[in-house]
């Protein structure tokens, strides 16, 4: 999924105002350039355009041909690497950066990795040593961002276990976790000590090759949470197909046992659970019950989903039962089920339960801003007013601990992109801002974001809301209205 999402953390301080509703009307979009919001449509039409979709990888490589590495890169540049990355150096992040601040934004950055099954190149461990690399750096520059002196932990970046774990002995170990009879050597527990330890591992059931993978792949992961750890970094993994989700979940959960107790000042390593899937609910009520058993705290990311096309089509072409909701209110009521599970669970928790809603849904927001504590100055079962949302059409909400941040927000817009719209509102309401990028060079990340639209090409084809919201504001600039001064 493309994970450009803006997230929105509320201070720890008062607000002046009272309560404030929440409202959905792009208010926020004056703050960005003519330039830009005609960008954001542009981008935001040629993502939903299926053709383009489909055929990204070979159109780039056609302009290439065409038009010459040079002046293809400067239009990518002026394109779709502009609105979604970041930069491609450390110095070009940090001036991004230094932009979104000013509008009360802050960094969550993703490394964009692409593992080619057929490339032995893109698959032999020097290609996984190479992502480790990466990935300790971008903890290094994600915390570099932070101006705060003292850490907060209120850091968070993304991690795809795949980049540093081959998708092969993922299918692999799922297909061993799924059997009744599985392996008691392929306990968390068991995979904890051994990371824990550097000890030799040795599976049964896998291939010598395997277990040196294997082996090669839990240093790997163990090394990217200690130094995420060190430097106050919250990592939050990617969900992927049905096909790896029980093996990233079982290395997820080998992860938790050792880095996400209280006393660690966990969860340093969230899951993320796709409500998309039928089996979420019941998976994500074993999982909460399983950390609150073994005195963990938990993590959670609950997303809709974004593989549905490829989750239907493989169980098509296998005659496997579709994993997914049969449609879209079918969906929402899982969604629905999964946020009132983890609300109630986060209530009886407390800090012990980190919880994160990503939604492109404006009810699903409404229904988690209306469930956390009341006070005073605002409507039973809404949030403070320091703690209101963002008016972008998509949010999330993560639950940190009170001495971090009290609540954190964030927007996955449908096409991933930086549509601008839900900073303003955002700091009217008492909140600071940030948005989740990729960053690296062309090469890195135009591959990856086609690749994530193409995952998502259902989502992105639905975001008629946001492209209204961007034409609106350019006709009443074109008209000549004037700008509106922010409240």
């Amino acid at each position: 999924m493309l994970q450009t999402c803006r997230v929105l953390c509320s201070q720890a301080r008062s607000s002046a105002g009272g309560w404030k509703p929440l409202s959905f009307d792009g208010g926020a979009f004056h703050l960005k350039g003519t330039g830009e919001l005609t960008r954001a449509l542009l981008v935001l039409r040629l993502c939903a355009w299926p053709p383009l979709v489909t055929h990204g990888l070979a159109l780039q490589a056609w302009s290439q041909r065409l038009l010459g590495s040079r002046l293809s890169g400067a239009l990518l540049r002026a394109s779709v690497y502009g609105q979604f990355v970041a930069g491609e150096t450390a110095e070009e992040v940090r001036g991004c950066v230094q932009q979104l601040q000013t509008l009360g934004l802050q960094p969550l950055l993703a490394v964009p990795t692409e593992e080619e099954p057929d490339s032995a190149v893109r698959t032999g461990e020097a290609w996984y040593e190479g992502n480790l690399s990466a990935m300790l750096q971008c903890v290094n520059l994600s915390r570099s961002l932070t101006e705060t002196p003292v850490p907060t932990g209120n850091i968070l970046m993304q991690l795809k276990v795949t980049a540093l774990v081959s998708t092969w002995l993922c299918k692999e170990l799922t297909s061993w976790v799924r059997r009744p009879e599985a392996p008691l050597e392929l306990s968390p527990e068991r995979l904890a000590e051994a990371m824990d330890s550097g000890q030799d591992l040795q599976i049964s059931c896998l291939s010598a090759e395997q277990n040196r993978h294997l082996q090669a792949s839990l240093s790997r992961l163990h090394q990217v949470v200690q130094h995420a750890r060190a430097r106050y970094v919250r990592l939050l993994v990617d969900a992927e197909y049905t096909s790896l989700n029980p093996a990233l979940s079982l290395l997820v959960d080998a992860l938790a046992m050792r880095w996400n107790s209280p006393q660690e000042g966990g969860p340093w390593v969230w899951n993320t659970y796709q409500a998309y899937l039928k089996d979420t609910h019941e998976r994500l009520k074993r999982d909460a019950e399983a950390a609150d058993r073994a005195g963990l705290a938990f993590g959670v990311k609950l997303v809709r989903g974004a593989y549905l096309d490829k989750e239907r089509e493989v169980a098509r072409v296998r005659g496997t039962e579709d994993p997914t909701q049969p449609d879209y209110e079918a969906t929402s009521w899982s969604y629905s089920r999964c946020l009132e599970l983890m609300l109630t669970h986060v209530s009886h928790s407390g800090t012990r339960c980190h919880l994160m809603v990503a939604s492109h849904n404006e009810e699903s927001i409404r229904q988690a801003t209306k469930r956390p504590r009341a006070g005073p100055t605002q409507p039973q079962d809404s949030l403070p007013p320091s703690q209101s949302l963002s008016p972008s059409p998509s949010q999330c909400l993560a639950r940190l601990p009170p001495r971090a941040c009290s609540w954190r927000s964030c927007s996955t817009l449908p096409d991933g992109s930086a549509v601008p719209g839900s900073e303003g509102p955002a700091g009217q309401a008492g909140y600071a801002v940030y948005k989740s990028i990729p960053y690296g060079s062309l090469e890195e990340v135009i591959p990856y974001l086609i690749r994530r639209a193409q995952e998502n090409r259902s989502v992105l084809q639905g975001s008629r809301r946001e492209q209204e919201l961007l034409r609106q504001e350019l006709r009443r600039r074109l008209l000549g209205r004037g700008l509106r001064a922010p409240h």
